[in-house]
């Protein structure tokens, strides 16, 4: 509570000030550059978001920090076709017409040690650019950022939110820290604003324990694991949304078979296709109201191959039609 509370209390001090982000090097996908997001006028704004919250002793996921800058230098390699035909999204990659408006908004300040300030600075930047009638598409960090991310929603509901992870990350502490990259489904299920929350792509062992499966069926979350998208398709995790208001995706890229998305810090064999996660993300559609896709590993994408899944994702989010 008294980190919480930390946190609380430099966000409100933030907010009196206005964050200023990071600009990246390059716009995703060639998309203008505007790093006020209170200035920002756009459909759609992407939002780099390095640093979550750590344990005291760094894990595995440091290295997401450098996943914002590796996925914007894969996107530069596609800027060139941007009115060219997707055949994914059954229309041009990115309409020429400038519609939907994308904008760059560069990213979240923040330090690799310091939690409470992190979450401050992404919240803030966040709840601007929904105030100013943008999508925040976020590229994370590691998963703790889902919190101050979805946080930042707060008055915005009710909100579904739809997990893909090959984990529970329902824990209500680890190590002490309430908020890092194994609790966000567990925050999340207590935020107000939050309506439901369906958890798909569940397989393999990570850091829940029985104790946290059944709170989380008690909170009423409803777990799709792969097992069962490979049996009942893609169409019955989606009839688990609401059939209207709005919808947060957090992607987790390890809920990707290690065989479509290799960089990530945690794999479990078995996961989902790419196929799958476009389908879901299409599933979507005009309903969404905020993304984040966590959990890649830059150093451990010799191939690239991660990075431009990475990117098509983030493509079939905002490019699929209402």
């Amino acid at each position: 509570m008294r980190q919480l509370r930390r946190c609380v209390a430099r966000l409100s001090a933030a907010s009196l000030r206005g964050v200023r982000l990071n600009p990246p090097a390059t716009g995703f996908l060639g998309a203008p550059i505007e790093t006020d997001p209170g200035r920002i006028e756009a459909d759609f704004a992407i939002l780099g978001v390095p640093f979550g919250w750590p344990y005291p002793r760094a894990g595995s996921s440091a290295g997401c920090i450098e996943a914002p800058a590796a996925i914007r230098r894969r996107a530069e390699r596609l800027a060139d076709f941007r009115g060219h035909w997707d055949f994914d999204l059954a229309g041009p990659m990115l309409p020429p017409d400038g519609a939907p408006r994308l904008v760059d908004a560069g990213n979240a300040p923040g330090h690799p040690g310091d939690g409470p300030g992190n979450s401050a600075a992404v919240s803030e930047a966040v709840t601007t650019i929904v105030r100013r009638g943008a999508v925040p598409v976020c590229i994370g960090g590691d998963d703790s950022v889902v919190i101050p991310i979805l946080r930042a929603f707060a008055g915005h509901g009710p909100l579904a939110v739809l997990q893909v992870d090959a984990h529970l990350d329902f824990r209500d502490e680890v190590r002490g820290v309430r908020e890092g990259y194994s609790s966000p489904m567990r925050r999340a299920s207590e935020m107000e604003h939050v309506s439901r929350i369906v958890q798909v792509g569940l397989r393999g062992v990570g850091s829940a324990r029985p104790a946290d499966v059944d709170d989380a069926r008690a909170a009423g979350n409803v777990l799709v694991t792969a097992a069962e998208v490979r049996e009942r398709g893609v169409g019955r995790a989606l009839e688990q949304l609401p059939s209207d208001g709005p919808v947060f995706v957090a992607f987790d890229c390890d809920g990707l078979d290690p065989s479509v998305f290799p960089a990530v810090s945690a794999p479990s064999p078995g996961g989902l296709t790419y196929a799958e996660a476009s389908e879901l993300l299409a599933g979507v559609g005009g309903r969404l109201a905020g993304a984040v896709f966590t959990e890649y590993v830059p150093a451990l994408d010799d191939s690239g191959l991660s990075a431009l899944v990475a990117v098509r994702l983030i493509l079939r989010a905002i490019g699929s039609p209402a």
